[in-house]
């Protein structure tokens, strides 16, 4: 996609709100401070205002002496015209609601919040005269695809690239079927829609930001989200396996969600970024990549005082079988264009494990 005079949409303070769709979120909540660090008005959106669970730590953000101010303002992802209100003279709106699969949504619920509703947010961004930049929260699942064993991948990979690696199962028949094909095929499609929109009307730039296994410090108990990261973190201090994967055999592609939230303010910010730039979210250099029996030993060092900590099959002190060594992947490019810099992998483990004593969701 090209890009059209990215300077001139680069956004600031003082070209008005900002709105954050999906802010009681794990990431969401991460943008809306970091905003607000920087200054600006938020306008954090959820679905429900009135659950303190959710909303209160946001509230508390405009108590803690930080620059900017955070207004909650309710939208459902799948209520057209809902987020009007909320967008109104907004300079820029950052996409970060979704249905990824934790609230035991189908396949197809997962693939209509990832995809088919997004429709329903952009319509209501392009109603405000201000809008200059729309970034949405994408998924490295929109970039990656059945490679060889330690294959870098960059943002110039699809999730759709390569189909005959996917055995047959990549096709429109899969989607109330797979989640994960639903989740990917979803996020991937609502990037072009979302560059193709923009190209055609000309007057703001789409962009987008593609985490990986996202960790770090959680806000509040509701960021304990089941299966998540994070969450599987919390349960291999507890001792016990993890499980997302067979014989808890993966590589950890860590990344920092404070960074992540940072990288969609930079965005926003660019005078480099234009309509239809993608930044993947991943460890800076190979320090963040860790197998689950690293980062099983590493959690140990940095707390001693934990009786066990869990992670893959192991037998005499080793891996009881290898690991495939995908995904290997990079946020150079963010670290390039957008001027990132990001947390050290021990830095975001303590922080993340921290968060967890501190909110007593886990004993000690």
């Amino acid at each position: 996609m090209t890009r059209n005079n990215p300077a001139s949409r680069a956004i600031s303070p003082a070209d008005g709100p900002v709105a954050v769709t999906g802010s009681s979120g794990y990431i969401g909540s991460w943008i809306v401070q970091d905003l607000m660090e920087q200054g600006y008005e938020v306008r954090a959106c959820v679905r429900d205002t009135s659950r303190p669970e959710k909303v209160d730590h946001l509230l508390a953000l405009n108590d803690s002496g930080l620059r900017g101010h955070a207004e909650l303002h309710a939208g459902d992802i799948f209520e057209p015209g809902s987020y009007d209100n909320a967008f109104a003279d907004c300079s820029a709106v950052i996409h970060a609601g979704a249905a990824v699969g934790y609230n035991r949504e189908t396949p197809q619920q997962v693939y209509d919040g990832c995809f088919t509703e997004v429709q329903h947010v952009l319509d209501s961004a392009r109603k405000s005269d201000a809008l200059k930049r729309f970034v949405f929260t994408s998924s490295f699942a929109a970039v990656g695809h059945p490679r060889p064993e330690g294959y870098v991948f960059t943002e110039k990979d699809w999730c759709g690239d390569n189909v005959d690696g996917y055995r047959g199962a990549w096709t429109e028949d899969n989607i109330p079927k797979n989640r994960d094909i639903a989740y990917a095929m979803a996020k991937a499609r609502a990037e072009k829609m979302l560059y193709q929109t923009a190209a055609d009307d000309g007057t703001f730039d789409a962009m987008s930001i593609l985490p990986l296994h996202v960790i770090g410090p959680l806000m509040c108990v509701n960021h304990d989200q089941g299966w998540s990261w994070q969450n599987c973190i919390r349960y291999m201090l507890m001792g016990k396996p993890y499980k997302k994967s067979r014989g808890g055999r993966m590589l950890w592609n860590n990344v920092d969600v404070r960074d992540t939230a940072r990288a969609h303010r930079l965005c926003a910010e660019s005078t480099v970024a234009g309509n239809g730039s993608r930044y993947i979210l991943s460890a800076s250099d190979r320090s963040g990549e860790l197998f689950t029996w690293e980062l099983q030993a590493r959690l140990a060092e940095l707390f001693p005082e934990v009786a066990e900590v869990g992670g893959e099959e192991m037998q005499d002190g080793a891996p009881a079988q290898k690991t495939y060594d995908s995904p290997r992947s990079y946020c150079l490019l963010a670290k390039q264009e957008l001027g990132l810099s990001s947390y050290p992998i021990d830095d975001t483990l303590r922080a993340t494990v921290d968060s967890y004593f501190r909110l007593g969701l886990l004993p000690g």
